[in-house]
């Protein structure tokens, strides 16, 4: 039997998780007994099992988190309100089918941005797309790109992504300007896809951040009604891993 043409072949047509088991299998005597239709199955098996895990890395890639964060870290045993069996519930797919969004509120240090990162994480691992911004730079970024010609690009990325996460929400003033480009964007998304956004503002002063009544009752429609809310509390989890870390009493 002539194994390298079949190896090279298998690399030619892009099939390296089947070349690379198929070279692994004749290094096994235990392959011998197995069928024709069981080798083939492992073959297949091992490409899938590759391709699975190469559209993922490039999934969160592209989705650029902050924050290396995935569901089987969340600390649930922190006392800062956190819902385990309503997060368990986000770790499927239906928030996406349904196009819902997720609100979490909190003080600065409690984990808002890790828990948006978890559960974006989950959403690539189920095949969808995901993209992290903090709201303080997108605003800006496209105002740039209405002067460079990256505008229209810019907001069909928006648009497409599964997950977008808009993080430090009503951290900073907004613009005429900014407060109509987000309505644009949550507009777009508004039934189609799903947005995570996090603020140390509850929940019920966005109204007010935004600063104009008409756009803000826009925007937030677009937001808040078909919206799972997490309210954070309790000590920056930040200050609790820095007394875990230095001994009481140093510096």
């Amino acid at each position: 039997m002539l194994l390298h043409p079949t190896f090279d072949k298998l690399k030619q047509l892009r099939l390296a998780g089947m070349a690379r088991a198929f070279e692994e299998q004749q290094q096994l005597s235990e392959m011998g007994s197995l069928s024709f239709e069981e080798r083939l199955g492992l073959l297949l098996d091992r490409e899938s099992t590759e391709r699975e895990s190469k559209a993922l890395a490039s999934r969160l890639k592209r989705a650029r988190l902050r924050q290396e964060a995935t569901p089987e870290d969340i600390d649930f045993k922190a006392a800062r309100g956190l819902d385990r069996s309503a997060i368990i519930g986000l770790l499927d797919s239906a928030w996406l089918r349904d196009h819902r969004n997720v609100l979490i509120t909190g003080p600065t240090g409690v984990g808002k941005t890790y828990l948006a990162c978890a559960i974006a994480h989950k959403a690539c691992r189920n095949g969808a797309s995901a993209l992290y911004y903090r709201l303080p730079r997108l605003l800006p970024d496209l105002a740039v790109a209405k002067v460079d010609g990256r505008f229209r690009k810019l907001l069909e990325q928006l648009a497409r992504t599964d997950v977008l996460i808009l993080d430090d929400w009503g951290l900073a003033p907004m613009t005429p300007e900014a407060r109509h480009d987000l309505l644009e964007i949550l507009d777009d998304r508004h039934g189609r896809k799903s947005t995570v956004v996090t603020s140390q503002l509850p929940a019920e002063h966005w109204h007010e951040a935004i600063n104009d009544p008409t756009l803000a009752d826009a925007i937030l429609d677009r937001l808040v009604h078909n919206a799972y809310s997490f309210k954070l509390s309790g000590e920056s989890m930040r200050k609790k891993r820095a007394k875990l870390t230095n001994p009481e009493g140093s510096e």
